[in-house]
Protein backbone atom coordinates (compact mmCIF):
# COMPACT_ATOMS: atom_id res chain seq x y z
CA UNK A 1 0.00 0.00 0.00
CA UNK A 2 1.34 3.45 -0.92
CA UNK A 3 1.65 6.09 1.76
CA UNK A 4 -0.43 9.12 0.65
CA UNK A 5 2.02 11.47 2.37
CA UNK A 6 4.96 10.07 0.41
CA UNK A 7 4.00 11.93 -2.78
CA UNK A 8 6.57 14.15 -4.42
CA UNK A 9 6.55 17.91 -4.05
CA UNK A 10 8.68 20.62 -5.57
CA UNK A 11 12.18 20.98 -4.21
CA UNK A 12 13.95 22.96 -3.08
CA UNK A 13 11.11 23.80 -0.71
CA UNK A 14 10.82 26.54 1.93
CA UNK A 15 12.77 24.46 4.45
CA UNK A 16 15.58 23.70 1.95
CA UNK A 17 15.88 27.36 1.00
CA UNK A 18 15.83 28.65 4.59
CA UNK A 19 18.51 26.12 5.61
CA UNK A 20 20.62 26.93 2.53
CA UNK A 21 20.49 23.34 1.27
CA UNK A 22 21.55 22.74 -2.32
CA UNK A 23 20.59 19.75 -4.50
CA UNK A 24 23.35 17.17 -4.53
CA UNK A 25 24.62 17.97 -1.04
CA UNK A 26 24.54 15.35 1.71
CA UNK A 27 21.94 17.02 3.97
CA UNK A 28 19.68 17.76 1.00
CA UNK A 29 19.94 14.07 0.09
CA UNK A 30 19.15 12.93 3.62
CA UNK A 31 15.84 14.76 3.44
CA UNK A 32 15.04 12.64 0.35
CA UNK A 33 15.17 9.54 2.57
CA UNK A 34 11.96 10.70 4.28
CA UNK A 35 9.53 11.59 1.47
CA UNK A 36 6.62 11.37 3.89
CA UNK A 37 8.27 14.08 6.01
CA UNK A 38 8.87 16.29 2.97
CA UNK A 39 5.30 15.97 1.74
CA UNK A 40 3.84 16.22 5.25
CA UNK A 41 5.73 19.39 6.08
CA UNK A 42 4.58 21.01 2.84
CA UNK A 43 0.97 19.84 3.30
CA UNK A 44 1.01 21.23 6.83
CA UNK A 45 2.41 24.55 5.59
CA UNK A 46 -0.40 24.87 3.07
CA UNK A 47 -2.98 23.70 5.59
CA UNK A 48 -2.14 26.35 8.16
CA UNK A 49 -1.57 29.20 5.69
CA UNK A 50 -4.46 28.67 3.26
CA UNK A 51 -6.97 26.13 4.57
CA UNK A 52 -10.21 25.44 2.73
CA UNK A 53 -12.11 27.05 5.64
CA UNK A 54 -10.05 29.91 7.05
CA UNK A 55 -12.43 30.36 10.01
CA UNK A 56 -12.23 34.13 9.59
CA UNK A 57 -8.43 34.19 9.76
CA UNK A 58 -7.62 35.16 6.18
CA UNK A 59 -4.59 33.80 4.35
CA UNK A 60 -3.14 37.34 4.41
CA UNK A 61 -3.52 37.50 8.21
CA UNK A 62 -2.09 34.00 8.61
CA UNK A 63 0.89 34.94 6.44
CA UNK A 64 1.46 38.10 8.50
CA UNK A 65 1.41 36.13 11.74
CA UNK A 66 3.76 33.49 10.30
CA UNK A 67 6.17 36.17 9.11
CA UNK A 68 6.09 37.86 12.52
CA UNK A 69 7.00 34.61 14.28
CA UNK A 70 9.59 33.68 11.62
CA UNK A 71 11.37 36.95 12.45
CA UNK A 72 12.36 35.39 15.80
CA UNK A 73 14.56 32.95 13.85
CA UNK A 74 17.01 35.62 12.63
CA UNK A 75 16.84 33.80 9.27
CA UNK A 76 16.04 36.32 6.50
CA UNK A 77 15.31 33.55 3.98
CA UNK A 78 12.76 31.96 6.29
CA UNK A 79 11.15 35.34 6.95
CA UNK A 80 11.00 36.04 3.20
CA UNK A 81 9.21 32.73 2.62
CA UNK A 82 6.18 34.49 4.09
CA UNK A 83 5.40 37.44 1.78
CA UNK A 84 4.83 40.86 3.29
CA UNK A 85 1.08 41.56 3.18
CA UNK A 86 -0.16 44.42 1.02
CA UNK A 87 -2.38 46.11 3.59
CA UNK A 88 -0.52 48.55 5.87
CA UNK A 89 -1.95 47.13 9.11
CA UNK A 90 -1.06 43.53 8.24
CA UNK A 91 2.36 44.60 6.95
CA UNK A 92 3.00 46.33 10.29
CA UNK A 93 1.83 43.21 12.14
CA UNK A 94 4.14 41.05 10.01
CA UNK A 95 7.14 43.28 10.67
CA UNK A 96 6.71 43.37 14.45
CA UNK A 97 4.61 46.49 14.86
CA UNK A 98 1.92 47.00 17.49
CA UNK A 99 -1.50 46.91 15.79
CA UNK A 100 -4.16 49.41 16.86
CA UNK A 101 -6.95 46.86 16.38
CA UNK A 102 -7.48 45.09 19.76
CA UNK A 103 -8.04 41.71 18.10
CA UNK A 104 -4.79 41.98 16.10
CA UNK A 105 -2.96 43.35 19.14
CA UNK A 106 -3.95 40.28 21.17
CA UNK A 107 -2.82 38.02 18.34
CA UNK A 108 0.51 39.91 18.10
CA UNK A 109 1.21 39.60 21.84
CA UNK A 110 0.37 35.89 21.76
CA UNK A 111 2.43 35.24 18.61
CA UNK A 112 5.43 37.05 20.09
CA UNK A 113 5.24 35.02 23.30
CA UNK A 114 4.94 31.71 21.42
CA UNK A 115 7.75 32.67 19.04
CA UNK A 116 10.14 33.54 21.86
CA UNK A 117 9.15 31.19 24.69
CA UNK A 118 6.43 28.68 23.75
CA UNK A 119 6.83 26.81 27.03
CA UNK A 120 5.52 29.85 28.85
CA UNK A 121 2.05 29.57 27.30
CA UNK A 122 -0.81 29.05 29.72
CA UNK A 123 -4.57 28.75 29.76
CA UNK A 124 -4.69 32.44 30.67
CA UNK A 125 -2.93 33.30 27.41
CA UNK A 126 -5.59 31.44 25.44
CA UNK A 127 -8.31 33.13 27.48
CA UNK A 128 -6.89 36.54 26.51
CA UNK A 129 -7.38 35.60 22.85
CA UNK A 130 -10.98 34.59 23.56
CA UNK A 131 -11.54 37.81 25.52
CA UNK A 132 -10.22 39.77 22.51
CA UNK A 133 -12.97 38.26 20.37
CA UNK A 134 -11.42 35.18 18.79
CA UNK A 135 -13.56 32.06 18.72
CA UNK A 136 -12.40 28.70 20.03
CA UNK A 137 -11.90 27.39 16.45
CA UNK A 138 -9.86 30.52 15.63
CA UNK A 139 -7.67 30.03 18.71
CA UNK A 140 -7.08 26.42 17.65
CA UNK A 141 -6.25 27.49 14.09
CA UNK A 142 -3.90 30.19 15.40
CA UNK A 143 -2.22 27.62 17.67
CA UNK A 144 -1.73 25.26 14.72
CA UNK A 145 -0.18 28.06 12.67
CA UNK A 146 2.16 29.10 15.48
CA UNK A 147 3.15 25.50 16.14
CA UNK A 148 4.01 24.97 12.47
CA UNK A 149 6.18 28.09 12.21
CA UNK A 150 8.00 27.18 15.46
CA UNK A 151 8.52 23.64 14.11
CA UNK A 152 9.86 25.08 10.86
CA UNK A 153 12.27 27.38 12.74
CA UNK A 154 13.67 24.45 14.70
CA UNK A 155 13.98 22.13 11.68
CA UNK A 156 15.72 24.84 9.66
CA UNK A 157 18.09 25.56 12.53
CA UNK A 158 18.99 21.86 12.89
CA UNK A 159 19.48 21.37 9.15
CA UNK A 160 21.64 24.51 9.02
CA UNK A 161 23.85 23.12 11.79
CA UNK A 162 24.18 19.81 9.91
CA UNK A 163 24.95 21.59 6.63
CA UNK A 164 27.57 23.76 8.32
CA UNK A 165 29.30 20.65 9.72
CA UNK A 166 29.60 18.95 6.30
Amino acid sequence: MTDPLAKEHARPDAIDRAAGLEPGTPVYGVRDLRPEFLAGAEACRMGVLAPADDLGLSPALRGAIARRVARTSDNPTLVASYPLPETPELAALADGGDPSDPNLAAIAVHADMIGRDPGRASAEDLQRLLDAGLTVPQVIALSELLAYVCFQIRIVHGLTLLKDSE
